[in-house]
Parts: C-alpha cells; sequence; structure tokens
C-alpha cells in the first residue's frame, strides 16, 4: 500500500491553475468562491504582482525538468482575469515562456465570465496563444438570470457579445462551462449554448456536499433531479445529426466505460495533476474544495518557500491521489466505482468524523446518468454498432454491459 500511494503521489502536475485577479465584477447567486465557506480570498491581494508571476514561472520550470514534461496546461483564472485587461496576462505568458525549456510546450488558456472581452482583447489573447473559455449558464437573457453584476444588472447583454466574438474565432474558441440549474430547462439550455457554436460543453454540478446540501427546486423532486436533468441533455447530444461540441462529462463518462482512463476530477479514478496558484503565491488545492469549509483547499505552501514537488506530497494532495483506496468502503463496494470514482471530490464532505471519506452527495444522480449512458451504449451495440472496451492501463476495464445492469 505505501508503495502504491508513493507512485501515485509522484505522478507530477500537468496543469496550473494561476488566479490573476482575486475579485469579480460579477455577483453570481451559486459562485461558491464568494458565497462559500471559505473567506481567504478577502485577505489577497487583488492581482498577481509581477515578482509572483516570475517566480510561480521558475517553479513550473522546475517541475517540469524534474518530470521531463513536454507538455503542460496553464490556465489564466480569477476572480475575473480580464479584470486587469489583457496586459498583465501577457506578461505572466511571457515570464512562463521565458523560464520553460525550449522541449516543453504550455497550451495556454484564460477562463473569463466574457463581460470584458472586446475584439482588440480577443485579437491580442489570439496572438499570446491563448485560447479563451467563456462562462454561462445558458444563451438566453432568462437562463443568465443568476449571472448579474453587484448592482444587480444582467450580465447578458455584454457575455452574448464575447460569445459572438468568440463563435467568429474557433480557433481560440475553448468552450463553455455551465453550471446545472434545475429550474432552466436542460432542452432549453442545451440547445441554446449549441446555438454559440462552442467546440466544447462542460456541465458542471453546483459544488454541494452532505453538509451543504444541493439546491432543489420548488415542489417534490424524484430521487435523482440532477440525473434526470442530465440524462436529458445526453439524449438530445447523443441524437445529433450534425458534428456536435464535445460534453465532457458525457465524453468522459463513455470513454471510462470502455476502459480508458479519465481526464477530470468529476468522474473517474485516475490521480489529479492539478494545483491552484493564488494571487498571494500560495499553493492550493482545488478551488471546489472552498465549498466544504473555511481552509479546505490550503496547503500552507507558497512558491517563494515550497517547491511542487513539496506539494504532491502534501496530505491533502495524497488523500486526493489515492484512487479506489481514498473511497469508502460503500464506493469500492459499487459495481460502478472505476466509472463514477465517488464523483468530485469536494461533493463527499461531512462535517464531522468522516470528512471526505463517503459517497458524493450526487451518488445516486451520478448512477442515474452512467447506467443511462451504458444503456444506449449497449443499444448501439445490439443495432450492430460495436464498440469495443479497451483495458486502462492498470488492467481495469469495465464495460457498459456491466453498468447497465440493474
Amino acid at each position: 500500500m505505501v508503495c502504491q500511494n508513493h507512485q501515485r503521489a509522484a505522478i507530477p502536475f500537468r496543469q496550473f491553475v494561476l488566479k490573476t485577479h482575486s475579485r469579480c465584477n460579477l455577483a453570481c447567486t451559486y459562485c461558491y468562491i464568494y458565497t462559500s465557506p471559505d473567506r481567504t480570498w478577502r485577505d489577497r491581494p487583488p492581482h498577481a504582482p509581477p515578482g509572483t508571476v516570475r517566480q510561480t514561472a521558475r517553479r513550473i520550470a522546475e517541475h517540469v525538468r524534474a518530470h521531463g514534461l513536454d507538455e503542460i496546461r496553464i490556465d489564466l483564472h480569477g476572480g475575473e482575469p480580464l479584470l486587469t485587461g489583457p496586459g498583465p496576462l501577457l506578461d505572466q505568458a511571457a515570464a512562463l515562456r521565458a523560464e520553460l525549456p525550449a522541449d516543453c510546450h504550455a497550451h495556454l488558456g484564460v477562463q473569463t465570465n466574457g463581460t470584458l472581452l472586446t475584439p482588440a482583447t480577443l485579437d491580442t489573447l489570439a496572438g499570446a496563444g491563448f485560447r479563451v473559455g467563456l462562462s454561462l449558464d445558458g444563451g438566453t437573457p432568462g437562463l443568465n438570470r443568476r449571472r448579474v453584476d453587484h448592482a444587480g444588472r444582467s450580465s447578458w447583454p455584454a457575455a452574448s457579445r464575447a460569445a459572438r466574438l468568440l463563435a467568429g474565432r474557433p480557433g481560440v474558441f475553448a468552450g463553455i462551462l455551465c453550471t446545472v440549474d434545475l429550474t432552466s430547462d436542460p432542452a432549453q439550455v442545451y440547445g441554446s449554448l449549441r446555438a454559440l457554436g462552442p467546440p466544447m460543453l462542460d456541465f458542471l454540478l453546483p459544488h454541494a456536499n452532505w453538509t451543504s446540501r444541493p439546491p432543489l427546486p420548488p415542489g417534490p423532486a424524484g430521487p435523482t433531479p440532477y440525473g434526470d436533468w442530465l440524462c436529458a441533455v445526453f439524449d438530445l447530444w447523443w441524437a445529433e445529426r450534425e458534428p456536435a461540441p464535445r460534453v465532457r462529462l458525457f465524453t468522459e463518462i463513455i470513454g471510462l466505460l470502455l476502459g480508458r482512463p479519465s481526464t477530470s476530477e468529476a468522474v473517474g479514478l485516475s490521480p489529479v495533476v492539478a494545483l491552484i496558484v493564488d494571487t498571494d503565491g500560495a499553493i492550493e488545492q482545488v478551488d471546489s474544495l472552498k465549498s466544504a469549509y473555511e481552509g479546505a483547499a490550503a496547503t500552507g505552501l507558497d512558491v517563494f518557500r515550497n517547491s511542487f514537488d513539496e506539494a504532491l506530497r502534501h496530505p491533502g494532495m495524497t488523500a486526493r491521489r489515492l484512487g479506489a483506496d481514498g473511497l469508502c468502503d460503500r464506493c469500492r463496494g459499487c459495481a460502478l466505482m472505476t466509472v463514477c470514482g465517488g464523483g468530485n471530490y469536494a461533493h463527499r464532505y461531512r462535517a464531522g468524523g468522516s470528512g471526505f471519506r463517503n459517497p458524493s452527495v450526487y451518488c445516486a444522480d451520478l448512477e442515474r446518468v452512467i447506467r443511462h449512458i451504458a444503456a444506449r451504449l449497449d443499444a448501439e451495440v445490439r443495432m450492430g454498432r460495436p464498440a469495443r472496451p479497451a483495458p486502462t492501463p492498470t488492467g481495469v476495464s469495465v464495460n457498459w454491459r456491466t453498468a447497465n445492469k440493474t
């Protein structure tokens, strides 16, 4: 067991999320950063100083050299990263490229709410090699009713302009992140986002846990409301006659059902390969943990005193890299374990003694989605379109027929 855990811990980070700005010009009602139990953002500098950026670049390059990485991903986040304008983002890109070995390619991305994206800014970012992701709740004003500014005004007019700009630049458009809202019709959400022409859609479950439960719509709800919502979207996506955008959650589940490893924390057992560097240089775990309790994402490490290899050995990072060994007994005994993977780590939290060693608060919803997708794959096979499962690097293969059993 010790050797297994050591091997998992030794898997290097390949994604670095840099907070360029710790504030946001929107006040989305469901935001897990500014409405969560964690308030550490209040004590952080509004934006990352140049010295912090340079030191972060050195730490990334140090990690790349130590592990012989030829490819990494660097995402600039916030808050809202475009609050600084594009200049500091270009400076960060230049600092990173100056430090990285010549044989390592860095994929650069910016995740934005779109309200500050202009044609000139987009041209500048594209010229520097950035791809731009957009956060939206749908493709209409009504679906984005919860994405308002601090005066309660709709962000849709500006965000929709950003969506049109990005649709015209397919080589720059990374995709759209959308948080599931049960009060919005799934067909309307998918259809309206689909019409914006994104190459990828990522439907995110609201960050909730056993202590702070997921939001439910007014009136009676079935046992799997989020699963039902996602299944409705899956059926629309699956039935597409024209090339459809990649829907990350669905393609991840399909890949896992066919025996491939996951690349997302939402499902699967693959080890976490991402970390956060905040505006003050603090090294943190993923932001979703802030939905659990104050300081849940903290490591006590920073880029000035600590290497990213030290972050790999942090107990919190290690706990999220244990695969099946990090799951509770109920999850380890589940037929869907290698596909579900216990769900998002943050969604397992329960205040008290059990901490994160629980099934996901969305356990029933995830089972609903996985079995639904497995059934559709099985139907394809029965119609004479076989999908052959391929073993993962660990030799584990869970196919759609196993998951399709009730």
